[in-house]
């Protein structure tokens, strides 16, 4: 039984995870820089606990169209994380990575098996980032599955993991962030959304090997 209360975290435990966050969106958007050979900076990620009916708020509604990026995770640290985005935004980023090939005028809401491919890179790359600095950080082992692609309405996405992981607790840990690349239009916010959902026992896990 975790002595972890997602409920009652310590200030200390929250500032914590929030650390955690910030630091694998960092390492996260050095290798999508990497990824698609572009200056990519990065604002101060904005980090909150919060229940999966309050994120569809945070991202817009549960009807809007999103690509979302799936990932189980195993090891010391169990659960699951996903990577959220606009289909906009995946477009373009799709785009950097294919050297600037796109289909002119394709609905924004749907790719070409060759961007879901890219899309589905992207993701990996970016969410395997994220999840080694974490591994390092705590010295834990941390396993990931490959990854799985859906676009669809937010509330449809975030329903597989809000049923399969709602029995460990309310609470999951969204970090929003927002990019800026050199060679997209400055009028486009590229934001992208990472969701961590570890089992109750692997926060614990987390928590102490940090010392908290």
């Amino acid at each position: 039984m975790s002595k972890i209360d997602l409920n009652d975290l310590s200030s200390m435990q929250y500032d914590v995870l929030k650390e955690l966050g910030n630091i694998g969106a960092g390492n996260a958007t050095t290798a999508l820089s990497q990824l698609v050979n572009a200056k990519i900076d990065i604002g101060v990620p904005q980090v909150r606990l919060l229940g999966f009916d309050e994120i569809s708020t945070i991202i817009g509604s549960e009807e809007k169209v999103m690509v979302g990026i799936l990932l189980m995770l195993s090891g010391d640290v169990q659960g699951i994380m996903m990577f959220l985005m606009d289909p906009e935004v995946s477009k373009n980023l799709s785009k950097l990575l294919m050297g600037g090939f796109g289909v002119e005028g394709e609905p924004e809401d749907e790719f070409t098996d060759m961007e879901k491919s890219a899309v589905m890179e992207i993701g990996n790359i970016i969410a395997g980032a994220y999840l080694r600095s974490l591994g390092e950080l705590t010295n834990l082992t941390i396993d990931v599955s490959v990854p799985m692609l859906q676009i669809d309405m937010a509330g449809a996405i975030l329903s597989v993991p809000a049923i399969e992981f709602g029995k460990i607790g309310d609470k999951v840990l969204l970090i929003e962030t927002a990019f800026d690349d050199e060679k997209v239009k400055e009028d486009l916010n590229i934001k992208g959304y990472y969701i961590l959902v570890p089992e109750l026992e692997s926060y614990e896990k987390i928590l102490s090997s940090l010392g908290v």
